[in-house]
């Protein structure tokens, strides 16, 4: 049986380890991400986004068949409209796209 005590620091220990691990998985897609968002254009097969915090992503196009993108582009769309000349931007800060691209990839990797 747990004492009071533990179980009072377990929420925030399990915190900071998550926190821990989505720093670490973004910085890597950080580094992988460098290369292919140095241009203006978005390569074949990809498009781009804005996260709130106005980092700037470039996505497969596989990734607009997934339901977690669906549901941000119309959260994107309910804060911001529909963009007419500017960037699309997402409603969210870069840790959790980057977060959200990571799960995908390893769901489509399983696949």
């Amino acid at each position: 049986m747990f004492s009071s005590k533990k179980l009072i620091k377990w929420p925030k220990k399990m915190y900071n380890t998550i926190k821990r691990k989505i720093i670490v998985q973004a910085e890597a897609i950080r580094n992988v991400g460098r290369e292919s968002c140095s241009s203006l254009l978005a390569d074949k097969g990809h498009f781009v986004v804005y996260t709130a915090d106005q980092r700037r992503f470039m996505i497969p196009l596989l990734f607009l068949n997934t339901e977690i993108f669906r549901e941000l582009l119309k959260l994107s769309e309910e804060e911001f409209g529909l963009p007419r000349d500017g960037p699309l931007t997402l409603s969210c800060d870069a840790i959790i796209l980057e977060y959200i691209v990571t799960i995908i990839q390893r769901v489509q990797v399983k696949m």
